[in-house]
């Protein structure tokens, strides 16, 4: 079993809006975060990440917890393996109490990218080649470029190493042949760029090959630490400068990359032989940059393109394309000593939203009537993606692209009809007494101030949120409806012991002032009794009045 000081010092060094936000868009909310709930679907943002409090929670649904649930949950893992799943993405050692578990997290990434490097420095084809590209040895020391040998190298150093075969498959550096009954290298006679997590650990790999292979490039296959559609090749070494230029450049080519950051653009990453895919936002949300797609203009880069471009105007990304014409790419370009005109290229990009459309009318023949109409078709459906503002702002753009003063505005119409069964889920107790909830709030937030609130209060007090009271009084703060109030910003909780008792001392008048109320009004308990709990609860408002609090009384 994993030890429980183990857990609580992973805990520690989790935050909750990272560990979300590897899985989830999230945008920034006041102090908080909001997406929409990734648990149940909607259209409207009700999951709210706390980075305050360290938890999530839906309004929605009700789904809430720290990091590692929502690790368990979204990944559908049980507990120990969401723990461990984070261990890796975070470099943190775990500690077993059955000792014989007790192993420093593997090496094996490092230990071979290591001996890659030796290789490549020894390799005269191979530095050669990156030496045409003009990439400096600065720049091959700084992404860690390494070179792979033969299949049976590979595997003798990593039995020398004694590192055991089935992680190096886990890992895919190696594979296994079931009918041949044996393993071989993934990575043979090619130059090697070590792909790093956002967090830097060694993943994967990428492959160029020298020796005239015709998979020119081959990547890491698919393994439980290397996702390639979540993945940007070096986001680790670009995303202080990203976050520091609030931009980020996207090449399709690692050599891309790497001459782009010799030349100064030091934001600017790579897909990992993948088009962009939902699962790449949740990381370009970070910072909130704004980001420029640098695509090859042939055929497939133009498509690759187009693809992003839908995708990241209708997630409301900032920025646009840039498309490189005449066989260049940003390498040639940097090699050429042609920096100056990258700068003012990156500067003046295409808008996403003005790509999508000018590509999809480059796709028609316009002089025909059917296929104008079709090209009106599929342009206000991907208008429809988009926020009503965009939808009117690009309808006369459409047109106007579409055949001048042929096609007027007023006939690309868009409709949205809201499907009933999309609505947010909303609940079904909606009034909410905020000076409750505030109480509430206060004692999770607090728990040094349950003993005094105690003597003065019961659960049965509060009118409208009882429930919620008793299961902060048991410290059950993983309930979906104390999450709740942790993660509302509406809800202010208290933050000195004279705030708390001036509060309760309002409270408690109201609440004795409706008791004198009801037993004025009573008709079946007797004049004796009556007479009793008046005087009772006339003496305990005077109390309250002159600021003593009243101990409460069953």
């Amino acid at each position: 079993m994993i030890s429980q000081d183990s857990i609580e010092a992973l805990k520690a060094r989790l935050d909750v809006v990272d560990v979300v936000g590897n899985y989830v868009e999230l945008k920034k909310a006041g102090a908080n975060f909001k997406a929409p709930c990734p648990f149940h679907d909607e259209k409207t943002a009700s999951f709210v990440v706390s980075p305050a409090k360290q938890i999530y929670h839906c309004f929605g649904c009700g789904a809430g917890g720290d990091s590692i649930k929502f690790v368990m949950e979204y990944e559908k893992l049980t507990y120990p393996e969401a723990i461990e799943k984070l261990a890796s993405n975070y470099n943190f050692t775990l500690t077993y109490t059955d000792s014989k578990n007790n192993k420093p997290r593997s090496q094996l990434m490092e230990k071979l990218n290591e001996w890659y490097q030796n290789l490549l420095s020894h390799n005269q084809t191979a530095m050669s080649y990156l030496h045409e590209r003009g990439i400096y040895e600065s720049s091959i020391e700084k992404f860690g470029l390494g070179y792979a040998p033969k299949s049976h190298e590979t595997i003798n150093y990593l039995q020398s190493q004694q590192f055991n075969m089935r992680e190096a498959i886990e890992f895919g550096v190696v594979g296994h042949d079931q009918e041949r009954r044996q393993t071989f290298a993934r990575f043979i006679e090619r130059i090697t760029f070590p792909i790093h997590s956002a967090n830097g650990s060694i993943v994967g790999f990428g492959g160029r090959t020298i020796t005239g292979h015709s998979a020119k490039y081959v990547n890491s296959p698919e393994t439980k630490y290397f996702n390639k559609s979540r993945l940007l090749y070096a986001y680790n070494v670009a995303k202080q400068a990203i976050y520091k230029k609030a931009e980020i450049i996207i090449t399709e080519g690692y050599l891309d990359v790497i001459m782009l950051h010799q030349a100064g653009f030091d934001n600017a990453v790579a897909t990992l032989g993948t088009a962009l895919t939902n699962e790449h936002l949740p990381l370009l949300r970070k910072g909130t940059p704004r980001v420029i797609m640098a695509y090859d203009g042939d055929k497939a880069g133009r498509a690759a393109a187009l693809k992003a471009s839908k995708l990241l105007s209708a997630a409301g990304f900032n920025g646009g394309v840039v498309v490189f014409e005449g066989g260049l790419d940003p390498a040639d370009m940097v090699k050429e000593g042609r920096v100056n005109e990258l700068s003012n290229i990156f500067h003046a990009p295409k808008p996403f939203i003005e790509f999508v459309l000018d590509e999809l009318l480059s796709l028609y023949d316009l002089k025909d009537p059917k296929a104008k109409e079709s090209c009106m078709a599929e342009g206000v459906s991907y208008l429809k993606t988009l926020s009503p503002i965009l939808q009117e702002e690009y309808k006369t753009y459409l047109a106007s692209r579409l055949g001048g003063l042929g096609v007027s505005p007023s006939l690309v119409k868009i409709t949205n009809q809201t499907n009933s069964s999309q609505k947010e889920l909303v609940q079904k107790n909606t009034h909410r007494d905020m000076w409750e909830l505030s109480l509430i709030k206060t004692i999770i937030e607090r728990p040094e101030f349950i003993e005094s609130v105690l003597d003065v209060i019961e659960p049965s007090m509060l009118q409208f949120h009882s429930r919620e009271f008793s299961l902060a009084l048991e410290n059950k703060t993983d309930a979906p409806e104390l999450m709740a109030i942790l993660v509302d910003e509406k809800i202010i909780s208290l933050h000195t012991a004279e705030e708390l008792n001036s509060e309760l001392i309002t409270f408690l008048t109201r609440y004795y002032d409706r008791e004198l109320k009801k037993i004025n009004t009573a008709s079946n308990i007797s004049f004796e009794q009556k007479a009793f709990y008046i005087r009772k609860y006339r003496g305990k408002i005077a109390q309250l009045k002159r600021g003593q609090l009243v101990r409460f009384e069953a």
